[in-house]
């Protein structure tokens, strides 16, 4: 299906194997940006919702991660393309359409949640290596010190080629889910077949799992990176299936967390999971070592992808809204607001986790009704700039992809409405 108005131009090579060849060397050129975005989408935070999903309902969900798949393409989609078009980020683009306003309200909310956000990527490190005896105070230093240096002492080829890396590292959680000896048959009847429950903690769940889905981090991080990596109209046509692939993936490990959690800890009746780590200890005694082992591993390279990823996201919004220099390809004397605002990111959010009795769990609530308040309002000025001919030109949507685009967006705001009302009683009562 088409997400645009606009032919690609034939292969030029007569040989199948010469343009495939080809076509595959290019895609490899391309290859990152939509992939590292959609992947980092399974932080701890999302890990634990998943958990939850398998652990509280079994395999009952997972045909929910079809329609925010598709979703999640959409959506993707469309900032990846508006950064390959207009050679710039999405707050740029904010402020020059809507002017200093809107910029300032997305600034500024989208930083306080993902200060929140990054304090619980740091948590979930902190958990993650607890598993293995390792204290927070050792090992949350040293991880936000390797993350600061990754990023701020490379630039961008080498530290996106890490960050693939680490992308990979999520595949532990399909082999997890492998020795935990899961009913396939069941699983994928599930997937295709909705099971439907009028239950508060059903709706509840499925709002949860819609929710961690579509974060508006993702899109200023996905337009910033499409441009920092040079990507123009003339490679978007590849660089689309890099976004498409890296949704399918992050979704497919969603399912083989659901799945792992659903054939241990839902059968064995451990339904109350108030943290991803506690999903990963639950499993050993129930699908053994080898597979809470590799479940906190792919916990804790969750925890450093999005500690490494969030900051980036919330200094190209604040530097994009300032009209100042932004960019891992550029030295911290280049771009000192981008990267001083990364540093008191990476340095904050890992010195709130060592705060003792901290009240952890209501400011990452507050900062996910954060995330929720901004998402309606990152839709919508998506859709008025895709559209716009003077911006986008023959790649703006067309008729048809608006219909689904727009009936999207309308779901997801909807579902993000009532998602923050089942937050809002964890953020009153948890002190």
């Amino acid at each position: 299906m088409k997400l645009f108005n606009k032919k690609e131009t034939p292969s030029r090579f007569s040989s199948p194997l010469g343009a495939m060849k080809f076509r595959l060397i290019a895609f490899m050129a391309v290859f990152g940006p939509g992939f590292i975005t959609a992947n980092v989408d399974n932080d701890p935070g999302g890990i634990l919702t998943y958990s939850q999903a398998g652990a509280k309902l079994g395999y009952a969900l997972l045909w929910t991660l079809i329609p925010t798949t598709i979703a999640l393409i959409v959506v993707q989609e469309m900032a990846a393309r508006m950064g390959a078009v207009t050679g710039k980020g999405l707050a740029d683009l904010i402020r020059e359409e809507f002017g200093l306003r809107a910029t300032f309200f997305t600034m500024v909310v989208l930083g306080i949640a993902d200060f929140g956000n990054i304090m619980a990527e740091f948590a979930g490190l902190a958990s993650g290596m607890g598993i293995f005896g390792v204290s927070k105070y050792l090992v949350v230093p040293i991880g936000a010190a390797v993350v600061w240096f990754v990023v701020v002492r490379g630039s961008y080829k080498p530290v996106e080629k890490i960050l693939i890396l680490f992308s990979l590292v999520y595949f532990t959680y399909p082999v997890s889910a492998f020795f935990a000896h899961p009913n396939w048959l069941q699983a994928v009847k599930e997937t295709f077949v909705p099971h439907i429950s009028r239950s508060s903690e059903y709706i509840v769940l499925v709002v949860g799992l819609v929710g961690t889905t579509i974060t508006p981090w993702m899109q200023f991080y996905l337009q910033a990176s499409i441009v920092e990596k040079g990507i123009t109209k003339r490679q978007y046509a590849l660089s689309r299936w890099d976004v498409i692939l890296g949704c399918i993936v992050t979704d497919v490990i969603a399912f083989f967390i659901v799945v792992a959690c659903a054939a241990t800890l839902y059968m064995s009746g451990n339904h109350d999971i108030t943290d991803a780590a506690q999903a990963a200890v639950a499993l050993k005694p129930l699908a053994g070592k080898f597979a809470a082992m590799l479940f906190a591993v792919g916990l804790i390279n969750a925890s450093l992808l999005s500690a490494a990823i969030l900051p980036l996201a919330t200094a190209y919004n604040i530097c994009e809204g300032l009209g100042v220099e932004s960019g891992i390809n550029k030295k911290f004397s280049e771009a000192p607001t981008f990267y001083w605002i990364y540093t008191f990111l990476i340095a904050g959010g890992a010195g709130m986790i060592l705060i003792p009795r901290i009240p952890l769990i209501k400011l990452i609530l507050f900062s996910q009704v954060a995330n929720g308040v901004l998402l309606p309002f990152v839709l919508i000025f998506m859709l008025k700039l895709v559209n716009k001919p003077e911006l986008m030109g023959s790649y703006r949507n067309s008729r048809f992809s608006n219909v689904i685009v727009w009936a999207t967006s309308a779901i997801m705001i909807l579902l993000t409405i009532a998602w923050i009302w089942t937050q809002i009683p964890g953020l009153i009562g948890n002190g």
